[in-house]
């Protein structure tokens, strides 16, 4: 199982990003799939999940109406659109999954949001 994040930068307050995670190593299309992030000196937090084929989706409340979580299953790939950053959004972004009771994560994806 490999889990590769892209699309971390620095954008400033206010503007948008959007995450990648390409999956390989399992059957993409059948698992529920999460992103968390970490800020320094803080703990991992779950901000979104999405069930597999795409149909429910769950934000925490942090990223609620600012986030979207979505998947291409023909692409293998987890996405999460970030719209109107603050800089408490500023972290390590990373997407998870649990297969077959493994916890599997990828390497993270850096986010600065500054002016």
């Amino acid at each position: 199982v490999q889990l590769v994040e892209s699309g971390g930068g620095l954008v400033q307050p206010g503007g948008s990003l959007r995450l990648s995670c390409a999956a390989s190593g399992f059957t993409f299309s059948s698992y529920y799939m999460r992103w968390y992030r970490q800020a320094p000196g803080k703990e991992r937090e779950l901000l979104a999940g999405i069930s597999s084929g795409g149909g429910s989706t769950n934000y925490a409340d942090s990223v609620k109406g600012r986030f979207t979580i979505s998947r291409d299953d023909a692409k293998n790939t987890l996405y999460l659109q970030m719209n109107s950053l603050k800089p408490e959004d500023t972290a390590v972004y990373y997407c998870y999954a649990y297969i077959r009771w493994n916890h599997y994560w990828g390497q993270g994806t850096q986010v600065t949001v500054s002016s």
